[in-house]
């Protein structure tokens, strides 16, 4: 099953596309409407989903010290 974000996302980016049919963008935003209706777009997956990337984030960031890093690190460990 395909992440509802990145659903979410392709869907905003149809509607925001000039090269798209008002027809297209009104279909997308329907669809985007019924996710936000169903409660997808703030699950609590997704939600996860964000905060292991930000955890990924950090453990490749420079300017992250290596205590944060490893904090990090521990907590995507978890995530798999």
């Amino acid at each position: 099953m395909a992440n509802p974000g990145n659903v979410a996302r392709g869907l905003k980016a149809a509607i925001s596309n000039p090269n798209n049919s008002e027809e297209a963008k009104q279909n997308a935003q329907g669809r985007l409407n019924d996710m936000d209706s169903r409660g997808e777009l703030d699950s609590a997956e997704a939600h996860a989903g964000q905060v292991e990337r930000g955890h990924k984030a950090a453990i490749s960031n420079p300017n992250v010290s290596e205590e944060a890093k490893a904090h990090s690190k521990s907590l995507v460990d978890d995530f798999n």
